[in-house]
């Protein structure tokens, strides 16, 4: 491969037409999925800079530092770009529930033939 951003070790975030990268997170310790986000160029800088998990709301269309209002902060322990750099992935220590409905992870549910159902937390 020629490309730079691809083989590179220069940061050139790939930002999507809304200007956004998809960010997973993982739990530092057991590897366990925590949540999936959007960055912008702020999040990402922030998160850096600070080492507390920043992103993007497309809902809200805004920035918001996770955490802000419910504790619930995400200390940034990892951060990889993937090879094409348009995600990211963070290892963090989650200190408290990740997702917003008050469960560990935002996974809790599992896809089957007779819908959804509740993940175990020793899944």
């Amino acid at each position: 491969m020629s490309d730079a951003r691809d083989t590179g070790f220069t940061l050139d975030p790939r930002y999507d037409a809304q200007g956004l990268i998809t960010a997973v997170v993982t739990d530092d310790g057991n590897g366990e999925v925590l949540m999936l986000a959007h960055m912008n160029a702020q999040a990402l800088e922030l998160t850096v800079q600070t080492g507390l998990a920043h992103f993007w709301s497309r809902s809200r269309q805004a920035l918001w530092k996770k955490g802000e209002t419910s504790g619930n902060m995400l200390e940034v322990r990892d951060i990889r770009i993937d090879c094409d750099q348009d995600a990211v992935w963070i290892k963090a220590v989650a200190k408290g529930p990740a997702c917003h409905t008050g469960a560990r992870s935002c996974f809790f549910r599992r896809i089957g033939v007779d819908g959804l159902t509740p993940v175990d937390a020793a899944d």
